[in-house]
């Protein structure tokens, strides 16, 4: 029975420790100064640090102390907001680099079908495009180590490609049945924050960004200078499924966006008094007319220019629902190579609304909200959108808006419940659309070297009839569900998605969404929008 008891405690004994000791390290003088060094009088053990010590040394069992740190740090954040979270050491390096906008690696991508490394896509000017690696060879060996046929993970070939700048990684090719050896000089690869920066319309550009990172709002100067020389007077920026990132790249871009001295948003926490975030430059987007696409993934950061252009009647927001995250975490590293990220103060927008969603009901009815909304209908009837905040909030011009759970938009355009049909849903969970455009590429390179580009590709192909039998012959082979019985829509769907996958194939993201706009309902509405 103790034995039992003390597992169980266990967890909860390690986080009240760790508790105390953040909060006196925190509270120790000269902790968070820089003035002189002050004298103190060290604090006797408590009666939590004792136990824990006499757990750690007597108790009956060994302990992997470790674990227990862990489940103990994760146990005492549940009685946090969800937001506050644990990076363990084994994360937190992917975590960083998602964030800090680059990696050190070979600069390809790559997919693993039948135990078989296939590179997809080389990096321009990247290290294996200097090395002479080509899309749709295959990866056999990194260093000493077999990738083929061993029942490699994403996980395992990133770890073993990847490394400092400069160092070399021997690897093993195969390409139409030769093999080849190609060294490659590993170097700083960039992970790019916006997907796609184009013309949507002779005077329309679009900008896709995907999160925002240390690099995004420098990626967001070139691409509005690029579709400024192409003569772009109107915008759209998209931050659909965008779960948001560093605050000070939102308030950037919102910079560039909104005129002098208009505030952005503040931020307010017990420990941290009020901090209020405003434009300071003329930027380079003032005045033209603009729309901010957004829908349930976009948190946080795309939420905070969501709702800034939505406050100042700057433009018009069109989509869907955002997630609802109106949370500031700072990351704090540990000595154990972990981070916690630590939510610190709350975030309002310019009408002074909070758009957190509630959290009193616990993590896992937090996680499930967005799974909610769809089940109550609120993904195709704007009538079905819970406001969990009744207290209203006027923008500029004296529009009603509310707080409490994410920005409604100003135009609700309805989830395409169609195109999950349950043969299109297996297609999708399978990555077939992916792995057939990867397949017919490699064997057909000759057929798109007519298009110059993106637009070019968007404009002038067509997925054929004989492409559409191929593919559905290919999804049957792969024990696809359903393909006997598609719909006329669904065959239409899988025409769309094909032809977006080879311009990804073609032109990396910029030709996916090029392409897969041009059917895209809340793209035609901003479109609309702007142009009338």
């Amino acid at each position: 029975m103790s034995n039992r008891k003390l597992n169980v405690f266990l967890p909860l004994l390690f986080a009240v420790v760790l508790a105390l000791g953040m909060f006196l390290g925190h509270k120790m003088p000269g902790s968070n100064t820089g003035g002189a060094t002050v004298f103190f009088t060290k604090p006797a053990r408590g009666p939590l640090q004792e136990v824990m010590d006499l757990v750690k040394a007597k108790y009956v069992d060994s302990l992997n102390t470790e674990e227990l740190q862990q489940e103990a740090i994760e146990g005492l954040l549940t009685h946090l907001d969800p937001h506050s979270v644990y990076i363990p050491p084994s994360q937190l390096q992917q975590v960083n680099e998602d964030l800090e906008g680059n990696f050190e690696g070979i600069g390809v991508e790559f997919n693993i079908t039948a135990d078989t490394v296939n590179v997809i896509s080389v990096l321009s000017g990247g290290p294996s495009e200097s090395a002479g690696v080509q899309t749709g060879d295959k990866i056999l060996k990194v260093n000493d180590s077999a990738v083929a046929g061993t029942n490699i993970t994403a996980e395992k070939i990133r770890k073993l490609l990847r490394g400092p700048a400069g160092s070399i990684v021997n690897t093993t090719i195969l390409r139409q049945q030769e093999k080849i050896n190609i060294p490659i000089k590993r170097g700083v690869i960039p992970l790019y924050s916006i997907d796609a920066s184009y013309m949507a319309a002779p005077d329309v550009g679009y900008i896709k960004i995907s999160k925002f990172s240390a690099t995004t709002y420098d990626e967001f100067l070139a691409a509005m200078r690029k579709l400024e020389k192409q003569g772009m007077k109107k915008l759209i920026i998209d931050v659909r499924q965008n779960p948001g990132g560093f605050l000070d790249a939102a308030t950037r871009i919102a910079d560039e966006l909104l005129e002098d001295q208009r505030l952005i948003l503040y931020t307010k926490g017990k420990a941290y008094p009020r901090a209020d975030y405003k434009t300071k430059r003329p930027g380079m987007f003032e005045r033209g007319p603009l729309a901010i696409l957004t829908d349930e993934g976009s948190a946080s950061a795309s939420e905070i220019l969501a709702g800034a252009i939505q406050d100042w009647d700057r433009g018009v927001v069109i989509g869907r629902r955002t997630f609802g995250k109106g949370l500031v975490q700072e990351q704090y590293d540990l000595d154990n190579g972990g981070a916690l990220r630590l939510t610190v103060a709350r975030y309002y927008i310019p009408s002074g609304r909070s758009i957190q969603k509630p959290y009193g009901k616990g993590h896992e009815a937090y996680d499930e909200d967005i799974a909610e909304r769809f089940n109550h209908g609120e993904f195709v009837n704007k009538d079905s959108i819970k406001i969990t905040d009744t207290v209203p909030y006027k923008t500029h011009a004296g529009r009603r808006v509310y707080g409490g759970g994410g920005i409604t938009p100003d135009i609700f355009i309805p989830f395409d419940t169609s195109r999950f049909s349950p043969a299109l849903t297996a297609i999708y969970t399978r990555g077939l659309f992916s792995n057939y455009a990867y397949t017919y590429y490699t064997g057909h390179r000759d057929e798109f070297k007519q298009y110059k580009d993106a637009e070019d590709f968007t404009k002038n192909f067509q997925t054929s009839a004989a492409m559409l039998n191929d593919f559905k012959a290919f999804a049957k082979a792969k024990n696809s569900p359903g393909i006997d019985k598609l719909t006329a829509h669904d065959e239409t769907e899988i025409r769309t998605r094909l032809k977006a996958m080879l311009a990804r194939q073609l032109y990396r993201t910029e030709g996916f969404y090029e392409t897969i706009n041009t059917t895209d309902p809340v793209v035609k509405k901003a479109l609309e929008e702007l142009n009338h």
